[in-house]
């Protein structure tokens, strides 16, 4: 399994051009612009790798870094213009396993990337690259190995399809799918009935997982676009 990595940056182009390597790369990318919906989705996201600028609009990376290093492990690199020591001690101090000045040569990021990663795997013992099963998003949780989803502590009954679906949603939080893509991924070559099928499955989950299933407030439609499990 490709590792997946969420990428924290402001500068769009700069983050286009990262995410263009990680994916050549062979990595799952996620994205975030500004620091509040980056800390959002890195705590409800799993990921096995974060790329977090300092300078961001919203939260800084200094307090990002600082919040999410109370429930998380995984390697974490800062991106910086600012060249200063104290910048790179406060940083590493909070937690960091590495700090990159702008500007930096693609190629640098992705073999500290790449070694990061590896050390990681192998301080925890999953050089398979196996993730943390437990994925958890506002109360809703799902167990990739247990292949259990609750809500607020309540046990969901979900059919395989089902279960499949919402946890490539969930795992993916805050990505639109199409209806397509979603046949295509969930279905495959067991293409039994037509995309509609989608549409029933969204609609079966949804009468499942949310209080109020005409106002979803996980499995969020993207009118025109698709679905997406929304984290705030």
């Amino acid at each position: 399994m490709s590792a997946t990595i969420l990428l924290i940056e402001d500068n769009l182009s700069l983050s286009a051009l990262v995410c263009d390597y990680l994916t050549l790369s062979g990595y799952a990318c996620i994205t975030a612009m500004d620091g509040t919906a980056g800390l959002e989705l890195a705590l409800a996201g799993n990921f096995d790798l974060m790329i977090l600028d300092i300078m961001l609009p919203g939260i800084d990376g200094f307090e990002i870094c600082r919040r999410f290093r109370e429930s998380s492990d995984i390697p974490l690199l800062l991106l910086s213009a600012r060249r200063e020591d104290i910048d790179k001690i406060r940083g590493l101090g909070l937690g960091a396993d590495d700090y990159i000045t702008k500007p930096f040569s693609p190629g640098e990021l992705m073999a500290r990337v790449k070694a990061h990663l590896a050390r990681y795997q192998r301080l925890t013992g999953t050089e398979s690259g196996k993730k943390n099963p437990l994925v958890s998003i506002r109360g809703l949780s799902l167990d990739a190995v247990a292949k259990t989803v609750t809500i607020a502590g309540r046990m969901v009954d979900l059919t395989p399809k089902e279960f499949d679906l919402l946890q490539l949603l969930m795992t993916n939080p805050n990505k639109v799918f199409s209806k397509e893509e979603l046949f295509d991924r969930i279905w495959g070559e067991d293409r039994h009935g037509d995309i509609s099928t989608v549409t029933v499955h969204v609609r079966k989950i949804r009468e499942k997982i949310e209080e109020k299933p005409s106002e979803p407030r996980y499995l969020e439609t993207v009118w025109g676009m698709g679905y997406r499990i929304r984290i705030a």
